[in-house]
């Protein structure tokens, strides 16, 4: 496919802020199945940027916004070709082993009832790469996809134990149960090309890259129950969603702030008239 992307996040203070800074990572990286061709990143105010990779790979932008200021808007807009591999990810920068993703954290440490899940399904099937599939599955089945009931800071086994959630928890809860049955796993942030024709979104999207020997990463999208496609774009990898959150950071200056996200993916001219 021959995606094109718009993302804008635009945050607004009750008070002038003496100082900005945020972390982003909204740069995706070319690899096997996923080309990019132009991408852009814009702020609408005086600021300074500075480009570098982080500790998994990820491309990460520092924004530094000096003050006074009320508000900051960043505009990301970029061009992919991706094709479908079935989900198996090769090519990508990789400077960690993948070991390292069976480590668990706060936000994916797992619950009595997740440990339950994944004794089950180890007990239903014994090759790994059809209990990963089953595993997916049975997230997308037994839980509801749930906006405005969780929130970012939300856990595994509390998102598990509610039954409901978003693409984030899906992704964190599917992280826990693999690694628990000896897979690494990884969270996912990135864009999905809805393919009902729903070109805005409210938010980036996530799901899971588990590791299977003799296959590498694959992904696996539970909020949906499937295997990442030609309509996933992936931008960053992390243990968890504080390691791939699209934005983070910290202001200078009292009142509060209020953040509006706005994402649009849709399949580019070129395409639809072919």
């Amino acid at each position: 496919m021959h995606l094109t992307i718009d993302y804008r996040t635009d945050y607004r203070f009750t008070q002038p802020q003496t100082r900005v800074i945020q972390l982003l990572r909204v740069t995706p990286c070319s690899h096997a199945g996923q080309t990019v061709v132009n991408w852009a990143l814009d702020v609408d105010c005086d600021a300074r940027l500075r480009s570098q990779v982080d500790g998994y790979g990820n491309k990460v932008t520092m924004l530094y916004v000096p003050g006074p200021v009320d508000h900051v808007s960043v505009k990301v807009s970029g061009e992919v070709f991706t094709d479908d591999t079935a989900g198996v990810i090769r090519d990508a920068p990789e400077p960690l082993p993948p070991a390292v993703f069976l480590r668990s954290t706060p936000l994916s440490a797992p619950s009595t009832a997740i440990r339950n899940l994944a004794k089950d399904l180890q007990r239903v099937e014994k090759d790994e790469l059809s209990r990963l599939h089953l595993l997916n599955r049975e997230l997308n089945r037994s839980l509801s996809f749930d906006p405005g009931k969780t929130q970012v800071d939300t856990d595994a086994a509390t998102a598990f134990d509610a039954g409901h959630g978003v693409c984030q928890d899906f992704a964190h809860i599917f992280c826990a149960a693999a690694r628990l049955m000896g897979a690494p796993a990884r969270y996912i942030s990135g864009h999905l090309y809805r393919r009902d024709g729903a070109e805005q979104q409210p938010a980036a999207h996530a799901w899971v890259e588990a590791h299977i020997d003799g296959f590498g990463w694959i992904g696996f999208d539970p909020a949906n129950g499937i295997s990442a496609d030609d309509a996933y774009i992936r931008v960053a990898a992390g243990l968890d969603y504080s390691g791939a959150a699209p934005l983070a950071g910290a202001r200078t200056g009292g009142g509060s702030e209020s953040l509006e996200v706005g994402v649009r993916v849709r399949m580019a001219q070129s395409q639809q008239q072919n």
